[in-house]
């Protein structure tokens, strides 16, 4: 059938299956009504409602059709759902679901445009004052579900991470450790999977660089808190002036020690080749001992880890240094756990593309990273808040496949609007246990009730 020959209104047919009527209702029809459970979250806790008093807002007249808290949670929720810039805002403006998620003039008309999400996103969300705000932003969010599900201590992991870059970026550069041209982000998790803060920088930069800028606010948050603190990091982190501070904030730390001969000297009668046939399970030996390197300010103590493995003509040798007064064996066992902080990371690169930072100027792409970082939040919350048991294993890009992308048709009735969903990957049940634990948590909370 011929191209001009079709009807707006009339259905489309396939060949290989003459029964097959294919016809398009537009904005009846949703890909993403899964973004509704998370929305209740956010309502339940009143996440996006606390920028409405940090954010700043400078837009005037018929630019001001949106709130500014609509057009956040429009940034966030598009993010959450796969959508990793403005690009795809105009067909999301009447996506039934994203309408109900921004709420407000979306109702009744439209959610923002790509234009005006282009200039939420990099005139006003740019200005210093907004960028700390949503620097900021993160930890409020934190700090909102601890202060009713309380902690018993804080782990912090700090790690620096790559985002590479194809264009001429403002502030991008080749970074020879990681082979690439990129930027440098660093981040601190707590032992939930949380970002307690993220900051953008340069290609080029040390892993280290601008640590005390990330760690000090979320510090003074936990100040008065009464439970254990607890930091990690990695061989970038070995900084005597990092060290120096985590001792006078009283946090108990274990941080990878680079090898030097030195350090080599102390464990030198571990070096040496076990006696015998070897083993087919690894050799493992632990030795620990005071050292003080010449830029420290005192002794500090040191632990070794040896491994022997068939087969390998040396042995595999890490150093850390801590001051918590544990066993040797569950300090590195504590150290070893912050492996769950690379883990973080990469589900932000898969299930969030926090490393999509493709505008030109710096500013712009400090803001992109933090609305990614809100999106990464709110579904780490909803995985650790609201699944039910079954689902907790699913990682973030599951969630998003399985319970986000949910398709829906949306039918409306003089007092209702109804999302007809799909029962494929997640059922009625499953949607019902999270509606469920969200609903405790709003009681909880007492927002909304």
């Amino acid at each position: 059938m011929g191209e001009s020959n079709i009807s707006l209104n009339q259905a489309l047919k396939v060949d290989f299956d003459k029964s097959l009527r294919l016809e398009f209702h537009g904005s009846t029809i949703t890909s993403d009504a899964g973004l509704l459970a998370y929305r209740e979250l956010d309502d339940a806790l009143g996440l996006t409602d606390i920028a409405a008093n940090s954010l700043k807002d400078i837009r005037f007249g018929k630019n001001k059709q949106h709130s500014m808290v609509a057009q956040l949670r429009q940034s966030i929720f598009s993010r959450l759902a796969g959508y990793e810039d403005t690009n795809d805002a105009e067909r999301l403006s009447v996506d039934p679901a994203m309408r109900q998620v921004v709420g407000g003039r979306a109702l009744l008309r439209t959610a923002a445009s790509t234009s005006q999400m282009g200039r939420f996103e990099t005139e006003v969300l740019t200005l210093p004052d907004n960028i700390k705000a949503l620097m900021n932003l993160s930890g409020k969010w934190i700090d909102r579900l601890r202060n009713q599900v309380p902690m018993r201590n804080l782990v912090l992991d700090m790690d620096s991470s790559v985002s590479e870059t194809y264009g001429r970026q403002d502030g991008t550069a080749y970074n020879g450790h990681f082979g690439c041209t990129c930027y440098h982000p660093i981040f601190c998790f707590n032992q939930f999977g949380d970002v307690e803060f993220a900051m953008l920088r340069g290609g080029n930069v040390h892993s280290a660089d601008d640590w005390e800028t990330v760690l000090e606010p979320i510090v003074s948050r936990y100040r008065n808190k009464k439970f254990p603190h607890y930091f990690r990091g990695d061989a970038g982190f070995a900084k005597p002036e990092i060290y120096e501070y985590l001792e006078s904030e009283n946090f108990k730390y274990a941080i990878r020690l680079p090898a030097n001969n030195n350090l080599d000297y102390e464990i030198g009668h571990l070096l040496k080749r076990p006696v015998g046939r070897p083993s087919y399970e690894p050799v493992v030996w632990y030795h620990d001992f005071k050292y003080r390197a010449a830029t420290w300010n005192r002794e500090r103590r040191v632990i070794a880890k040896v491994e022997w493995h068939q087969g390998e003509l040396f042995a595999r040798v890490g150093f850390i240094v801590t001051n918590l007064r544990a066993k040797k064996r569950k300090v590195v066992r504590f150290y070893n756990m912050r492996g769950t902080a690379e883990q973080c990371i990469k589900e932000g690169k898969n299930a969030v593309k926090w490393t999509r930072l493709s505008c030109h100027d710096f500013a712009d792409n400090h803001v992109r990273l933090q609305l990614f970082v809100l999106a990464y939040n709110l579904g780490n919350i909803f995985r650790n808040s609201a699944v039910p048991l079954p689902m907790k294993h699913w990682t973030m890009t599951t969630l998003r496949e399985k319970v986000i992308k949910i398709g829906a048709k949306v039918v409306s009735h003089a007092r209702y609007i109804v999302f007809q969903m799909a029962e494929v990957a997640v059922s009625q049940k499953m949607f019902a246990a999270i509606l469920g634990r969200i609903s405790r948590l709003r009681l909880l909370f007492g927002v909304g009730v």
